[in-house]
């Protein structure tokens, strides 16, 4: 007689702990179908949005994939491993030149160029990710922002190769005739399988082994230490494979504009890199793309404010978003869209 309610609360108990335990997955698979399907309307936008632009408009968007692209590179290395650069302007100038100088010397296909770029500059991030593993802090932000700073006269030394303070003028692709699309429209394509190409290889990296590491060394490195991660490795892997990106978006920069110079890549260059990303949102996926939309667009609205000084306006505006958003425009996103889908399950 008393082995039935107890037999019974029992079979209860473990239906509600199944319950609650088959809740969880089904909460991540519903969280994933949610992005897939928002990447999924984003691309379909990206698609569509340069038949129905102007051809300036279609530049703007192009320059804001290849900010993206920079800026994937930077939030692997800060916001994903816990390093500061204040030189990844570097990264994005020798990605250029690596494609420049092929394109004008050699007659190089512009294809071609972009491993070349990208692996120039990964070579790059490999022999700065060395003191990395000494350095940390604002003593690995002074090295960086050093090899910023000499990079811009050591170009402007070799003329005979980099074009000195002149420059060099490049061809852009052309697109093919089969495509009917005008030129414009063809670079922004290109940007954005690249970009594409870029950011599926991004996620797979955080996703495995490398992802983990990286985020356990960002988190602690004396715990990431004992549990076993090689710090200095990983360090010098994290600079490797953000001056990877940097470097491709140096290539699509170089195809979209069609000429270098040594004063597109000064200082200013990484420090509105770093505050893009953070403004964007450190450590998350979309960071990149707000901050390359903060990056493209806030410059030349403070320019329309204030002519006299814009950099001014620029300042107060990165101070009014970091208030209003301390995550990053990616975290406001966020919490704004979880606003949405609480309303909309209360409806």
């Amino acid at each position: 007689m008393n082995e039935s309610p107890v037999s019974t609360g029992e079979s209860t108990a473990t239906v509600s702990s199944g319950s609650a335990a088959g809740a969880v997955p089904r909460a991540r698979a519903g969280v994933a179908r949610w992005r897939w399907a928002v990447a999924g309307l984003l691309l379909l936008a990206a698609v569509y949005a340069p038949f129905q632009l102007v051809p300036f408009h279609v530049f703007q968007l192009t320059m804001v994939l290849v900010y993206a692209l920079a800026l994937l590179g930077l939030n692997l290395l800060v916001g994903h491993a816990g390093q500061i650069s204040l030189g990844h302007g570097a990264f994005f100038a020798v990605g250029a030149y690596a494609t420049a100088i092929p394109l004008a010397r050699w007659d190089v296909p512009h294809l071609v160029t972009l491993p070349i770029a990208a692996g120039v500059a990964f070579l790059l991030g490999l022999a700065l990710g060395l003191p990395a593993m000494r350095l940390r802090g604002l003593y690995l932000a002074l090295v960086t922002l050093a090899i910023a700073i000499f990079l811009v006269p050591l170009l402007k030394r070799f003329e005979e190769v980099t074009g000195g303070s002149m420059g060099l003028t490049l061809p852009k692709p052309a697109p093919p005739a089969w495509t009917g699309l005008a030129e414009d429209q063809w670079l922004y394509f290109l940007a954005l399988a690249v970009a594409l190409v870029a950011f599926g290889l991004a996620a797979g990296l955080l996703r495995s082994r490398v992802g983990r590491a990286l985020h356990a060394i960002r988190d602690n490195e004396a715990a990431a230490e004992v549990m076993g991660v090689r710090l200095s490795y990983y360090k010098t892997l994290a600079f490797a494979w953000s001056a990877l990106f940097a470097g491709a978006a140096g290539c699509v920069y170089t195809w979209v504009i069609g000429f270098v110079s040594p004063d597109s890549f000064v200082v200013t260059l990484s420090i509105t890199l770093l505050a893009g990303i953070v403004v964007g949102g450190l450590g998350s996926q979309a960071g990149p793309l707000f901050g390359a939309l903060f990056v493209m667009f806030v410059p030349s609205i403070s320019q329309d404010v204030n002519k006299a000084a814009p950099g001014v306006i620029f300042g107060l505006l990165i101070i009014a978003v970091m208030y209003v958003a301390p995550t990053g425009l990616a975290g406001l996103a966020g919490r704004a869209a979880d606003s949405l889908k609480k309303t909309l399950r209360k409806g």
